[in-house]
């Protein structure tokens, strides 16, 4: 598989070698289309120069002068009517002039042979050193016709220049390329580091936080990712506790349900005693029975893409109900209950609310003091239903309170209440995907009061 280094070191080499080619070829059509027929006729103005100035200047050495312009830097190919020729300056690489041009140039036309020099795809005309490539004017000198071809002398004009151009060229490849390729290690630094990162957290690793500190994409990312470890840290360490405590919760209703089971099978035993190990080993039974269910509902609540079966029904005769199979329970305890309930109806899931109230009032019936009060009211708005429960039992501390809708979770003074602790955090977790809020106002040795508030409709 390839790195992601080496995809971008392909790619940074394949795209300096495609602008290269197309800034070439760009170059090229732009001096074939503009700048060939502007350079012909410059060097048309030039040949004409010359011209002038050797019909104007008398007794002028013309092979001393044409030599002089060769040096100077153009090459010049002169011939007369006789059909003598000579080269001044640098020499031609192709001498492909034909006779008939020549001769057009004798007769008095002007030669256009850079403007009219065919197009080439990797070599322009301006650097093609063809003797066609050239521009062609006529003059007399002493009584004899010539024809004369001129054309600046790339190689000595520019043959410097040429050097420079090419070392600047291959200099700023290199450069490019080395800064492109420590651009890139520095860029991919971080995201190595990011799948360094992930390594860890597969090998359940969440104490290494990244420490990229940069304030592009990549430092939002590891920002993000950042508290993603911190939050899988918390989900491993709940996940953990709550292993922990299913464990505890199912391991010691089981013991007793083995040990119980093995006296019973035991002859020495009475009656009376033989009941009682039934009547514990069904308490163990049912206690099981009861985590067993709360643990599916919360696990089903936790589920995000759990739907709730909502629908509009009176929540007041939900209430009266529920109170209604606790009747029993009531009298038992002689706890006296008063209910003020509003006809209301409310748009929600009945079987998850019907949870919440049965949480709430059998604490409040068993958490209540003797002969106590239990007090439920149920108020409504257009747009929010609300309703407390209010006991007057045992209350909780400050930090029983804090921790009170934790999973798990029982104070001192309910554990012999043989609760499994997930009945406030089924509560809260109901209120919540309802789009409610629940309030608690406790204090010791008088009392507790829930208030939940869920919107309406």
């Amino acid at each position: 598989m390839k790195s992601l280094y080496s995809k971008f070191l392909l790619a940074t080499i394949l795209i300096m070698i495609f602008s290269s080619l197309a800034g070439f070829l760009l170059t090229n059509t732009y001096y074939h289309q503009v700048t060939k027929s502007k350079n012909d006729a410059k060097n048309v103005t030039i040949a004409q120069s010359v011209i002038q100035h050797i019909n104007e200047v008398q007794d002028l050495n013309l092979d001393h002068y044409l030599q002089t312009l060769g040096d100077v830097g153009y090459q010049i190919y002169l011939v007369n009517e006789n059909g003598d020729s000579k080269f001044y300056g640098g020499d031609y690489r192709v001498k492909d002039l034909t006779d008939s041009t020549v001769q057009q140039v004798l007769n008095g036309e002007i030669y256009h042979g850079m403007r009219d020099f065919p197009k080439e795809t990797f070599v322009t005309g301006f650097f093609a050193n063809h003797l066609s490539n050239t521009v062609g004017v006529s003059f007399q000198y002493h009584h004899k016709r010539y024809a004369m071809f001129l054309r600046p002398d790339i190689k000595l004009l520019f043959n410097e220049v040429h050097t420079i151009m090419g070392g600047w060229t291959i200099f700023m490849g290199l450069i490019s390329l080395a800064a492109m390729l420590l651009f890139a290690k520095l860029l991919i630094k971080p995201i190595t580091e990011l799948t360094e990162a992930t390594k860890r957290i597969a090998n359940e690793r969440f104490d290494t936080p990244l420490k990229i500190e940069s304030k592009d994409e990549i430092g939002q990312l590891a920002t993000s990712f950042n508290t993603m470890m911190g939050q899988l840290q918390e989900n491993d360490q709940i996940r953990k506790e709550f292993i922990s405590n299913v464990s505890h919760d199912f391991q010691s209703p089981l013991l007793n349900i083995q040990g119980y089971a093995g006296l019973l099978v035991s002859e020495n035993i009475t009656d009376e005693e033989r009941r009682d190990y039934v009547s514990i080993i069904q308490s163990e039974t049912h206690r099981l029975s009861t985590l067993t269910k709360q643990l599916l509902l919360l696990t089903s609540l936790d589920q995000s893409s759990r739907k709730m079966e909502r629908k509009i029904y009176a929540l007041d005769e939900q209430m009266k109900r529920t109170i209604q199979k606790y009747r029993w329970w009531l009298e038992e305890e002689g706890i006296n209950l008063s209910m003020t309930l509003e006809p209301t109806l409310i748009n929600a899931d009945a079987g998850l609310l019907e949870n919440v109230w049965e949480n709430l009032l059998t604490n409040a019936i068993k958490y209540n003091k003797e002969n106590g009060d239990i007090q439920v009211v149920l108020t409504s708005t257009n747009q929010e239903v609300t309703v407390q429960i209010q006991d007057t039992g045992i209350g909780m501390s400050d930090t029983t309170k804090e921790q009170s809708f934790q999973r798990f979770f029982r104070a001192d003074d309910s554990r012999t209440k043989d609760g499994t602790g997930l009945g406030l955090a089924i509560v809260e977790q109901i209120v919540k995907i309802h789009g409610g809020n629940i309030q608690v106002e406790t204090q010791l040795g008088i009392g507790t009061v829930f208030t939940i508030i869920l919107p309406k409709l």
